[in-house]
């Protein structure tokens, strides 16, 4: 199939970054939200993206202005009824994705391939609740979008020959390199990263060390461009405890036991950079550890 036209669900983080290379990439994009203060701020952040592209040479101007040509904004999904590909990526709670795929079906044409952003959860169950799970795949891009790589590809049970090589090729020509996980919880990249993240968190929690020190030690001694505590923040408190949820949940493995003190920050709503405060408080000029 060849895909011409691009819709995104969500004008979050992901969301954005999405509809930003995109439309960079050549596609003409629907981006939508039920708030337009949220596909504002995603203008927003896509102007100030390309203009930080811009400068460090990775784009021309040129480029600026017919990417933002390329992007519709809206808050009416009947918006989508014409398009070739509908990208899902909203928050990381199954139940608003099944929601968003019920509302997706009754609009978009037979032949649009549905996709998931999802980062933990089960493609093949999103997909049995859409009327065409052979057309259906999980299409996980890494944050930030525009500036990272990969693309983790998942099939599901159902997913088609024709659905993935489609995939695939769009994945290309976005420039990016696709690796294949499987439709297990947390596919590849977070079934390794989040339980590294929560186990630095649970050495925070248990005093082997300090927020600024755990940070330190895997920057300079594992040569991690950030530390865990740090790239938590940046990922969402929330995010992470949704994906240990589903790995302990899917697994059954305590081993994957969310932390408590993650537990503890996310009930307190500090949930990292979004929220101003996270393992870091980043309500002044430079981030100070919270605790």
């Amino acid at each position: 199939m060849d895909i011409k036209t691009v819709g995104v669900v969500g004008a979050g983080q992901m969301g954005n970054g999405i509809a930003h290379i995109c439309a960079l990439s050549g596609y003409q994009v629907l981006l939508n939200d039920v708030s337009q203060d949220a596909l504002d701020r995603a203008m927003q952040e896509i102007e100030t993206n390309l203009a930080r592209q811009l400068a460090r040479e990775m784009i021309q101007l040129s480029d600026i202005e017919l990417t933002r040509s390329r992007i519709t904004t809206t808050t009416d999904l009947s918006a989508f009824a014409d398009i070739d590909l509908a990208i899902e990526a909203a928050t990381e709670k199954r139940e608003i994705k099944e929601q968003i795929f019920a509302s997706l079906c009754d609009v978009v044409p037979a032949r649009t391939i549905l996709a998931t952003n999802t980062s933990s959860i089960s493609v093949t169950r999103l997909a049995s609740t859409t009327d065409r799970p052979e057309k259906f795949i999980g299409l996980h891009f890494m944050n930030p979008v525009p500036l990272m790589k990969l693309l983790e590809v998942i099939r599901g049970l159902a997913t088609d020959q024709d659905t993935y090589d489609t995939a695939l090729g769009f994945a290309g020509s976005l420039g990016k390199t696709t690796t294949n996980a499987e439709d297990y919880p947390a596919f590849i990249v977070n079934r390794v990263l989040i339980p590294m993240i929560n186990e630095a968190i649970y050495a925070l929690y248990e005093g082997v060390g300090t927020v600024e020190s755990i940070d330190t030690a895997m920057r300079l001694g594992a040569n991690h461009p950030m530390g865990p505590l740090t790239l938590a923040d940046f990922i969402g408190l929330d995010t992470c405890l949704s994906i240990m949820q589903v790995l302990h949940d899917g697994l059954a493995d305590t081993k994957y036991r969310p932390c408590p003190l993650l537990v503890k920050y996310v009930e307190a709503g500090w949930v990292g950079r979004k929220a101003g405060r996270g393992f870091y408080d980043y309500r002044g000029e430079t981030p100070v550890p919270s605790r």
